[in-house]
């Protein structure tokens, strides 16, 4: 496992707002040459569309810029979207935050 990686822990609705900020705190990470960034599910209840469309700018950014972005703890609703729309294939998802420690 990459010993220069960060956790972000989103709650609530991953919206256009929560999507924006997400992004923002990826950029930063980016910024600060950090190499992977984990993403805990655990607390989002609902991903709207703009959530989604700031999940794929965020993994865009994440990509050209050579680092490895790693989600946990997806809820039903969540792996439904990336099932209808065929881009779990492109996202790295893991059950929870354990199994990204003990990888």
């Amino acid at each position: 496992m990459d010993s220069q990686f960060k956790v972000i822990q989103p709650q609530g609705i991953l919206n256009s707002k929560n999507g924006n900020e997400l992004k923002e705190v990826v950029d930063q990470f980016i910024k600060s040459d950090i190499k992977t960034i984990l993403i805990d599910f655990q607390e989002v209840t609902v991903m709207d569309s703009s959530g989604f469309s700031a999940l794929l700018i965020i993994l865009k950014a994440v990509k050209k810029n050579n680092c490895r972005l790693v989600l946990c703890s997806i809820n039903e609703q969540i792996k439904m979207i990336f099932d209808m729309t065929n881009t779990n294939q492109f996202f790295e998802v893991l059950p929870d935050q354990a199994s990204f420690v003990s990888a």
